[in-house]
């Protein structure tokens, strides 16, 4: 992982208004978010979203917003998943819209282990539903989710990135899965 105290600095000129520090901060972390989305989109032959440009839209997004603030780097990659979260969210609705009209079936599974990567079909379009659904109930727990899901972060990476122990983390997951699976099942 890049330098936390030099990602710090540069994320600070980039809330000060320094577009070129964000480009910066893009460019030192560019490997770790081309990372996230391999893993993201592992399994997914034959798609037309591979995790270079699942990275460049997810960058489009994140200097598109003016409002964008990173305070640290727990925080840059928080908007970074969300910014993840919603190109693959778009792009699965675009595929469906395009393959059978856009309907949705009921998912009623959302497995532990996201390894195998996200399948980018009616499944994203379900989690993404409930998880806004939990973010207006528990931010933090939609935080979590988020990481883990959407930038395929494991719960040990994601206590060192939000400055948490590992085991609140683990809890959070678990409380977050309860919650999404009740919502998916509605």
């Amino acid at each position: 992982m890049a330098d936390t105290a030099d990602i710090t600095l540069l994320l600070d000129a980039a809330r000060d208004g320094d577009r070129g520090a964000l480009d910066r901060v893009l460019a030192t972390l560019y490997q770790e978010l081309h990372t996230m989305a391999r893993r993201q989109l592992a399994g997914q032959h034959g798609q037309t979203l591979d995790a270079t440009a699942l990275v460049h839209e997810a960058y489009l997004k994140l200097i598109g917003r003016r409002e964008a603030q990173f305070d640290d780097r727990a925080h840059f990659f928080a908007y970074a998943a969300s910014a993840m979260r919603s190109v693959v969210v778009d792009y699965a609705r675009q595929r469906l819209a395009q393959k059978r009209g856009g309907d949705l079936h009921r998912v009623t599974e959302l497995p532990d282990d996201v390894e195998g990567g996200l399948r980018l079909d009616e499944d994203t379009l379900g989690l993404d539903t409930a998880l806004t659904k939990l973010a207006a109930v528990d931010p933090r727990l939609a935080q979590v989710v988020e990481l883990r899901y959407f930038a395929g972060l494991s719960e040990l990476e994601i206590a060192a990135l939000l400055e948490r122990s590992e085991r609140s983390i683990r809890r959070d997951w678990q409380k977050a899965r309860l919650f999404l699976l009740a919502s998916l099942k509605e």
